[in-house]
């Protein structure tokens, strides 16, 4: 793999990007970016499946919102073995979800609305349907080497595994094909058989595939998995974490050293992010956003903005942040991040996300606002997931309602510990037939029984709602405040975490989240150098603090688990 290794090298020597001239304008800039899982946001052809039409009839809830991009999660061509994460064509609308005409109808619309439409791409693997895997196992030129094959060995007589690598959603990351007479690497299901970016062509290929939704007027991707890219090619056995508390066969009992967070990957990236920006410079088009997905460290993640990255994508109030985390822990995450990103670059904050409980489900009910109030407050881009803006919470799913692959594979046992399909279901709309979502009698996941109070056609006609709340959290983001002033991140005596807006000659905008079960009443001018008095701007649902009332900020008054917004305007 000496060639490799010179590709690398030289890819990383002379195409860095943060030596390319930046973007004059980054319309991603300080503003919401909206997360559909496309199967679950609105069915329009009766079958309790979400699809492309679906959205297009909803569009106008996103100018409502006025987020600036609708991020669709995959809509390809797919067996749905993992929902459409395995895809058997990269180029193609899946007929689950409709058409390209679909597709066209519903980016021009959102174009008309002033909405982004950006799509997941999904490049660690294909479905093993896909037409490259098939001649992959059958030796064709070029794919043979488009796949990751390798012999097994033998132990004690008897065949097994090149190594000891286990998939995401467990058990081996190696399946035998009895007629191409080797195993391929699979990091996901079984049915998502891992490319090999060890081979030149097939980059080739998936920059082909970007120009293809580039021509049909997409505004950016987020890349699906991308420390999952590269697998160090001695393919050495991953050691062992000790006590890990998992059966062997998990995932998380072994350290990934060897089958992911390479530094290839990021050459890679590099790759499409010069792809990408020649396209839009031959049309003279808007920059398009990257945004990437990899649950790494903190210095792994900052890596990606150096390689073309503008949204290397920040979990940190998913993981490790939980409802056991101190005031402090809160603050010093928050600042490490924005201390990190590099100079002329964007922070961002994810709040929720397909792969993950919902936040109220994660946080608990009465801090489910608290996450956008924090995102909206701090610098740069905040990412929120269907039914954030409505307080959607987990729906409970029993073994046998459970679909997702990552909880099939755990087991009867251990299926609710893996499962997805909790963060999964239908979108709340209002309070009739499947909350408005469907009007099949049985949908692909059930509705979460909550509908018949918890949905946008109510909240809609409240004063204090999660939906009104979120709308004011979108305008917030737009100020100047936010978008150029100061940051200052600082604890409020031992339970309450703070956030300072500032710009000269401008009152602050003032964040104070109560960290605690109990009521705190503190002294936020003190502490926090602000105006003795300020007006509440926001509060979270369940704190019952009036907006638009003058506070006196020597003696907040916080209840239990409650966040509040004050301004000076």
């Amino acid at each position: 793999m000496w060639w490799f290794s010179l590709y690398l090298c030289l890819i990383l020597t002379n195409f860095r990007v943060d030596s390319a001239p930046k973007p004059t304008k980054e319309w991603w800039k300080d503003t919401f970016i909206y997360q559909i899982y496309p199967r679950s946001f609105m069915d329009s052809n009766g079958d309790g499946i979400g699809d492309l039409n679906g959205i297009t009839s909803k569009l106008e809830h996103f100018v409502d919102l006025n987020v600036s991009a609708i991020w669709i999660s995959p809509i390809y061509v797919s067996p749905m073995v993992d929902f459409g994460y395995d895809i058997a064509n990269f180029t193609d609308i899946d007929p689950i979800y409709g058409t390209l005409s679909d597709f066209t109808n519903m980016t021009t619309k959102a174009k008309a609305l002033g909405i982004k439409v950006i799509l997941d791409f999904v490049p660690n693997h294909t479905s093993d349907k896909h037409p490259w895997f098939q001649k992959s196992i059958k030796k064709i030129q070029p794919y043979s080497d488009y796949y990751i094959w390798m012999d097994g060995v033998l132990v004690n007589g008897t065949t097994q595994p090149p190594n000891n690598w286990l998939s995401v959603f467990g058990n081996s990351a190696w399946e035998f094909n009895k007629e191409r007479g080797q195993y391929y690497l699979h990091q996901f299901a079984i049915g998502q058989p891992d490319l090999n970016y060890h081979n030149i062509p097939l980059n080739t290929e998936m920059q082909n595939v970007l120009t293809f939704w580039l021509d049909r007027g997409v505004d950016g991707f987020r890349i699906d998995a991308i420390n999952h890219l590269i697998e160090d090619t001695r393919y050495l056995d991953e050691p062992k974490i000790i006590n890990s508390g998992v059966p062997d066969n998990d995932y998380d009992s072994l350290k990934h050293i060897y089958s992911r967070d390479q530094i290839g990957t990021y050459s890679i990236l590099q790759t499409w992010r010069k792809a990408i920006d020649s396209h839009g410079k031959k049309l003279k088009a808007e920059p398009k956003i990257i945004l990437t997905e990899a649950y790494t460290s903190l210095t792994n993640t900052i890596m990606y903005y150096n390689y073309g990255s503008n949204i290397p994508m920040n979990f940190m109030f998913i993981t490790p942040l939980n409802n056991h985390s101190t005031t402090m822990d809160f603050k010093r995450h928050i600042d490490a991040w924005i201390n990190n990103v590099p100079k002329g670059n964007l922070a961002n904050w994810v709040v929720s996300n397909h792969d993950q409980h919902r936040v109220g489900t994660r946080y608990g009910t009465r801090r489910t606002d608290e996450f956008s109030m924090l995102v909206a407050t701090l610098p740069g881009v905040g990412i929120i997931y269907y039914g954030d803006e409505i307080g959607m919470i987990d729906r409970p799913m029993s073994w046998n309602e459970t679909v997702d692959p990552a909880g099939c594979n755990a087991g009867p046992q251990r299926y609710y510990l893996k499962s997805r399909d909790p963060a999964r279901t239908p979108y709340q709309w209002d309070n009739t037939t499947n909350a408005g979502f469907s009007t099949a009698n049985i949908t692909w996941l059930p509705v979460h029984s909550n509908y018949k109070t918890v949905n946008l056609a109510a909240e809609k006609l409240m004063m204090n709602s999660h939906y009104s709340l979120f709308k004011k959290l979108v305008a917030l983001k737009k100020m100047p405040i936010i978008q150029s002033g100061t940051t200052e991140v600082i604890l409020v005596g031992e339970m309450v975490l703070g956030v300072v807006r500032r710009l000269p000659d401008v009152p602050p905008v003032v964040l104070l989240v109560n960290f605690s079960e109990t009521t705190e009443i503190v002294d936020a001018r003190t502490w926090m150098n602000i105006p003795e008095q300020l007006t509440v701007y926001a509060s979270s649902v369940e704190s019952n603090i009036p907006c638009e009332v003058t506070m006196d900020t020597t003696e907040v008054n916080l209840p239990a688990a409650a966040s509040v917004i004050l301004v000076g305007f």
